[in-house]
């Protein structure tokens, strides 16, 4: 009989339910207790094993469950909280959050399914460590602002030069690693005026499916797509929602360089503006269009062309 397994996360366990059997299991969040772990689905005939999205805590159990041959689902904990609500349940333990996955996962399609690439996920931990860097610096540049006494303000300066260095230095690793996943498209996607390294290991990291999707499906998972707000005589304002965060942010200020400097996308935004969009809705229109365009120039393997901002 085909077993789903839901598990709840937590910095030092890893709590598991079964469905539809009755079984669970609590097991320490290490690399033993995750062999023991790999041991008892496989004994259970585990179909796919669903995991919430926790602050980096479950990345150790998805890269050993994955590499240990099982089809595991990675979700944002706001998906596990809606579908726990709309089940009516309002309770909330590890057992009981661990049986409530268990059972989104009978529910979910097999579809984004997690894959062990370690090249990539070397890549996302230093383009993390590099937003860290990029925080801290402009944190630390708000508070040179304040500083009066000159003390504080020569030590905030000193950290400020050094967390340029790590800066650079992170940004120069970032780019030959970036190799390391694809250097044929890593080329390709330089030749576009305006997407430098950074915005291209973030695509490498944060949509490793392009290529691999629709228009809709490439704008939903940046949350560029708008949606509908109607209702009977009603309509209301399409706005959008959800998506990966740190790629909408990657792509958004990609987008504030290609509107200055791309002659593409800058007479897009100005017809837009023309037409009496505001600002923000036109830069989230010109990202919808990147995306999209990226999204068909990887999947046929074409080489990238300008278009009139009129297409």
């Amino acid at each position: 009989m085909t077993a789903y397994a839901g598990i709840d996360v937590s910095k030092a366990t890893l709590q598991i339910a079964l469905l539809p059997h009755a079984d669970e299991l609590q097991v320490p969040n290490t690399a033993e207790g995750l062999a023991q772990l790999a041991d008892w689905l496989g004994r259970k005939q585990v179909e796919r094993v669903l995991v919430e999205a926790t602050g980096g805590y479950e990345k150790l159990s998805v890269k050993l469950l994955v590499k240990a041959g099982f089809k595991v689902q990675r979700i944002n904990p706001v998906r596990a909280r809606q579908f726990a609500q709309a089940l009516g349940k309002r309770a909330k333990t590890d057992p009981i959050d661990a049986r409530m996955l268990a059972t989104f996962a009978s529910a979910l399609e097999e579809k984004d399914l997690v894959v062990s690439d370690d090249a990539r996920e070397k890549l996302a931990e230093l383009v993390k460590q590099r937003d860290v860097f990029i925080q801290q610096r402009d944190d630390n540049r708000r508070r040179i602002q304040q500083a009066q006494e000159t003390e504080v303000l020569d030590a905030y300066k000193e950290l400020n030069a050094k967390l340029k260095e790590m800066i650079t230095a992170v940004e120069k690793r970032i780019a030959a690693q970036s190799a390391q996943v694809d250097a044929e498209l890593m080329e390709r996607l330089r030749s576009i005026k305006g997407l430098g390294p950074v915005t291209i290991s973030s695509l490498f990291c944060y949509l490793p499916e392009l290529g691999d999707l629709s228009r809709g499906q490439v704008a939903a998972l940046a949350g560029v797509a708008p949606y509908n707000n109607d209702s009977g005589a009603k309509q209301g304002i399409r706005r959008i929602y959800g998506g990966r965060s740190r790629l909408r942010r990657a792509v958004y200020m990609t987008v504030l360089v290609m509107i200055r400097y791309n002659e593409d996308f800058k007479a897009r935004y100005a017809r837009l503006r023309a037409n009496g969009k505001c600002a923000k809705v036109a830069l989230v229109a010109c990202m919808r269009v990147l995306l999209v365009r990226l999204n068909a120039m990887v999947r046929t393997g074409e080489p990238w062309k300008e278009q009139p901002a009129g297409r």
